[in-house]
């Protein structure tokens, strides 16, 4: 009877999964036209090659089976699809492009130690030019084959649980991942660093529940601003109010900052979804009082932009403090703006051809 130590089986599994890459690569592409099979990436073994001739074995010791995960709270599954069909990697391939520093997928250049340890290129200058897993030292040596492998791989988008269809090559797929119209959305309370996403039910609770936000519902809105140091603007956020409207929801903000040398306020509406979709939308604010008005009209952004791009893009209702001051009335001692506004979708009229206002009611 044979007895083979685990460091001998675990050499024999590696050895195994390199002839089958080796096999996997020399087979001609026209016998997989001819028999009409797509070999996906289960065929395919991580084995590594380099040109001054130094073995590398890719390790797979000490690695869970784990499911891609977001950052924070995911988003709920909108249906709770599931991968295409015939599309999803191996498990033992897609753990061997991850890098066991940051856990990220790898992308050229992969790098690896003399004894087949892999990482990416932002971790190896992390790690000080040691091997997170043997801790040798790290040459310049790179890891071919399994750049290759990647080469060869379709993948679906990461957030296809989020209803994201999209099929991509492995090196094209997180250029698409990070402009996916699928991908969860930050939280845009401006009050705080939050670093909470998710998708919008769950951003709308978590600004209710957590951040204490108002919540109203209808199109008009009517808001009244006290303060009694007007003089203290130093990138103060005063409000921020959610509204449900047309089955959406929009944020309204309103807050007080330094605009060169100038204290101003300003007021500007976001739209809790896709910048495509914040284009069916307008909206107005109007402020004033004493017989004179100030009155914007704009179409409400994306919380795709962040809340410092939008506010520094002066997209929104600019109010300088001498003007809001005399607006309050009195002695201009203590600030009082009221804010009054409304939000309509844009239609088609198919008769006409033109968009119509449609007034929420």
């Amino acid at each position: 009877m044979v007895i083979r130590t685990k460091d001998q089986e675990r050499h024999l599994f590696h050895l195994l999964l390199l002839l089958l890459l080796l096999l996997s690569l020399s087979l001609p592409l026209e016998n997989e036209e001819r028999t009409g099979e797509v070999r996906g990436p289960e065929y395919l073994a991580a084995g590594c090659m380099e040109s001054d001739s130094i073995e590398c074995v890719s390790s797979i010791d000490g690695i869970d089976e784990e499911a891609t995960s977001l950052p924070h709270h995911s988003a709920k599954s909108h249906g709770g699809a599931a991968p295409p069909a015939g599309i999803v990697p191996s498990t033992s391939v897609h753990e061997l492009l991850e890098c066991p520093v940051c856990t990220n997928s790898m992308y050229p250049p992969i790098h690896q130690c003399q004894n087949g340890h892999t990482l990416c290129s932002t971790c190896k200058t992390r790690v000080h030019n040691r091997c997170p897993t043997c801790r040798q030292e790290l040459g310049d040596i790179r890891c071919l084959a399994l750049e290759k492998v990647a080469e060869s791989l379709e993948l679906p988008c990461k957030y296809y649980s989020l209803g994201c269809p999209e099929i991509f090559p492995y090196y094209s797929k997180l250029k698409h991942e990070s402009q996916c119209n699928y991908r969860p959305y930050s939280c845009p309370y401006a009050g705080s660093e939050c670093s909470v996403v998710g998708d919008i039910p769950f951003l709308v609770t978590h600004l209710r529940d957590d951040h204490k936000v108002d919540m109203h519902t209808g199109c008009t809105f009517n808001h009244r601003y006290v303060k009694s140091n007007p003089r203290e603007v130093e990138n103060a956020t005063w409000m921020l109010t959610v509204f449900n409207c047309f089955g959406q929801y929009f944020c309204l903000h309103f807050e007080a900052f330094q605009l060169g040398m100038a204290p101003v306020y300003m007021a500007f509406l976001r739209f809790m979804g896709d910048e495509n979709e914040a284009r069916n939308f307008s909206y107005s604010l109007e402020v004033g009082a004493n017989g004179r008005k100030l009155i914007w009209e704009g179409t409400p952004r994306s919380i795709r932009d962040s809340h410092r791009k939008v506010r520094d893009s002066h997209d929104g209702l600019i109010i300088q403090r001498n003007m809001a001051l005399f607006f309050s009335g009195g002695e201009r001692k203590e600030l009082k703006l009221r804010v009054t506004g409304r939000i309509w979708k844009e239609q088609q009229n198919n008769d006409a051809g033109v968009c119509m206002p449609n007034l929420c009611s």
